[in-house]
């Protein structure tokens, strides 16, 4: 089941008398299931692309079908709505309230959706169980380290179900063995259904992903089958 489709989307920024083309015209199908990376160099238009993806912004034209939806022009407040149902989102700089502990920072997109407190609690420890850090629900950002500050982001992203975990270099503050150990989360997250597509530059990362999608000057450049899929994390010496 197609759960993305954009269709020839273009995005342009007009800065003063300047015009930029981040995205000319972009075609690409996504199944539900799969696990797909988007590289590019910078200036490639995957940010873009992602935003698009993300309902966080819209294209200049073209369209966008989310779940056969046309998300293509809606409203802020309309786009808001959707991210929350939607989306999960996992940030490089994993974007944590820093007074607030895990499982209130895990929370947080249960209160837009309008659960009462004790239902938040609850699946947002159940969120925390699943990336391994329920025995951490009431430490705050500066109580964790680096990886765990990104289990507990997989676990935000996680709580409300989402269609898509939208994963944007989710390794990009991380050291090459927790980067690793976030990379087998991804994948067992994906082993158990979850649809994930991820934003990344660095080439042994996307080759966590079985289908990578290349950008150059706001065009596909390569849309590929991953034959050489990296499944387990390699030794790291001392």
């Amino acid at each position: 089941m197609k759960m993305i489709e954009t269709s020839e989307i273009a995005k342009i920024y007009k800065m003063g008398t300047t015009v930029v083309e981040a995205l000319k015209s972009i075609s690409v199908e996504i199944s539900r299931g799969e696990y797909v990376a988007i590289m590019g160099s910078s200036g490639s238009g995957k940010s873009t692309l992602m935003n698009i993806i993300g309902c966080l912004d819209t294209p200049t034209s073209g369209r966008y079908i989310l779940n056969e939806n046309d998300v293509s022009d809606l409203t802020e407040n309309e786009l808001a709505e959707i991210r929350n149902k939607e989306i999960g989102f996992v940030f490089q700089t994993f974007n944590l309230l820093p007074r607030a502990t895990a499982l209130e920072n895990v929370a947080l997109p249960l209160i837009y959706a309008g659960f009462k407190r004790s239902e938040r609690e609850e699946k947002a420890l159940e969120a925390l169980d699943n990336v391994g850090l329920g025995d951490r629900a009431t430490h705050k950002p500066n109580e964790l380290s680096g990886g765990q500050r990104q289990r507990v982001a997989i676990a935000r992203a996680l709580v409300n179900n989402p269609s898509i975990i939208l994963a944007d270099e989710p390794t990009g503050n991380l050291d090459t063995k927790t980067s690793y150990d976030i990379m087998d989360l991804f994948q067992k997250l994906h082993d158990k259904g979850n649809t994930i597509i991820m934003v990344t530059h660095e080439d042994d990362i996307a080759h966590y992903a079985h289908r990578i999608i290349r950008l150059r000057d706001g065009l596909v450049e390569t849309d590929d089958v991953n034959k050489e899929i990296r499944s387990t994390t390699p030794v790291i010496s001392e």
